[in-house]
């Protein structure tokens, strides 16, 4: 490790939701065991999500911080919180500590999309981070140059697109609104993009080898690979204690995974965003339950039906779902928050049913377990494409409709859909025998990309010794 006067010093700026805080959490982590001084700028309430965390690394003399600014007082603001909360509260508070304490870079979260004019006032290096791979932002991108929705005759009819080095083709119901109309991009989140110094990805280039090229040769994007940053969590109370404090006990749990066989349970979850409605919960329920299949499932946030007869019966179904589910040892249920990272690399765990989040993906990855796609919101869509088109290591739930993560879908997914996909996944054939080999694999590259001679390892020092050269430039 350098010297402190010459280690570079990084400040980290996290959103407050959990799909992006906890990933740039562990980017500063990573950042402070490859000797850079590492300060996380965070409010008081989330910097309690992880302060463990930071403080047995401090223990371990990792050069790393917490800073609180200020508090944010909207009611929302836990690990489930919205990508449109406002966060410029935090202006003020911001803006004094980076006058007061210079750094040589600092790592901004996109949804703080009003931290870009004042950073760059101040004349520090601005690194944007958005939370997800080099194969979204390419599908984005050329989407939203070369597709013109107006021409297509449904939101169902297929369109390629076009200029990628795979065939990706999509509809238009699959398609996030500010993609099918590019003034829904919020002036500021482009902004923030386009005057940065660069981004810092969390994927690993073997991952998605060609769309890492694409992004740095043909979008022109200044890049870093530093990936999978989940990876950096190998204590047992790390991965336990990585976003929130598990509604359940998770000995309990893997007490109870110990007892089944080698790739025999499926695991669910759609997030800490996520709200399904409860008749979806109960397909879900439904579909599980006729797969016959072992699983846990964590069920987040529900969004209730305004009838309450009906809000009633649907709580009803869950409850004795879950009641007879214990009494036949099939499955369990976490209501809340559930330690993943440790579930999933449980031995027993032979499937994910996911919603194709970025973090989410790269987790199932870096155990090598094949997942069920059934992406909902955000750029999930395009995900599921990565996955199941691409490295061919998934299975489609036919989830067909894009919607905010707090709507109601015009369409269930149906207990037979639910049924045929874990089935499909679960049930030893020669097609999912070989989605294990790929998905193996790739963790295995996983895994290789972090350690000293890796792809993400060498990112990260090139990284550190750009912003030094900026700083020996700066001084002459």
């Amino acid at each position: 490790m350098d010297h402190e006067t010459d280690s570079v010093r990084i400040f980290f700026f996290p959103f407050v939701g959990g799909g992006h805080q906890i990933p740039m959490i562990d980017t500063a982590r990573v950042f402070a065991k490859h000797g850079a001084i590492s300060t996380i700028l965070t409010t008081p309430s989330n910097a309690l999500q992880f302060k463990n965390s930071i403080t047995r690394d401090q223990k371990s003399n990792l050069p790393i911080t917490i800073h609180t600014l200020t508090e944010i007082t909207d009611t929302d603001t836990d690990m489930s919180a919205g990508p449109m909360i406002d966060t410029s509260v935090l202006l003020e508070p911001l803006k004094q500590f980076l006058l007061q304490h210079k750094p040589d870079c600092i790592v901004v979260d996109m949804f703080h999309r009003w931290a870009g004019d004042i950073i760059d006032d101040l004349k520090i290096p601005r690194i944007v981070f958005t939370g997800n791979g080099c194969f979204p932002r390419c599908v984005i991108e050329n989407t939203r140059k070369h597709v013109v929705f107006d021409n297509l005759s449904s939101d169902y009819e297929p369109f390629l697109v076009p200029g990628l080095p795979d065939r990706i083709e999509m509809t238009k119901s699959q398609v996030p609104i500010f993609m099918r109309n590019t003034s829904q991009i919020p002036d500021r989140i482009k902004q923030l993009d386009e005057k940065s110094f660069g981004t810092v990805i969390n994927s690993f280039y073997d991952f998605e080898p060609a769309y890492a090229d694409y992004t740095r040769n043909v979008l022109g994007i200044k890049a870093w690979l530093v990936g999978p940053v989940s990876l950096c969590n190998r204590s047992v109370e790390d991965k336990k204690e990585r976003g929130k404090q598990p509604t359940m006990d998770e000995q309990s749990c893997l007490n109870w995974l110990n007892s089944k066989k080698p790739n025999s349970v499926l695991y669910v979850s759609f997030g800490s965003l996520a709200r399904l409605h409860t008749k979806q919960i109960k397909e879900i329920a439904y579909g599980l339950e006729a797969s016959d299949q072992s699983f846990i499932w964590v069920v987040g946030k529900i969004l209730n039906s305004t009838d309450k007869e009906e809000t009633c019966g649907e709580n009803w179904v869950l409850d004795e779902f879950e009641k007879r589910m214990k009494e036949l040892d099939k499955g369990l249920i976490f209501r809340g928050w559930a330690p993943q990272l440790l579930i999933l690399e449980h031995d027993a765990v032979g499937g994910f049913m996911t919603h194709c989040g970025w973090n989410s993906t790269l987790e199932g990855v870096c155990v090598g377990v094949p997942m069920i796609t059934w992406p909902l919101s955000a750029e999930q869509f395009i995900n599921e494409k990565l996955v199941t088109d691409v490295l061919k290591i998934g299975v489609q739930v036919g989830s067909k409709e894009w919607g905010t993560w707090d709507r109601e879908r015009k369409e269930l997914v149906g207990r037979e859909k639910v049924e045929f996909a874990v089935k499909k996944l679960m049930r030893k054939s020669e097609e999912t025998e070989e989605m294990r080999r790929r998905v193996k694999q790739i963790a295995e590259n996983a895994k290789s990309a972090v350690e000293e001679g890796g792809t993400s390892y060498a990112d990260i020092d090139a990284f550190i010794q750009e912003l030094k050269a900026c700083r020996f430039t700066s001084q002459v």
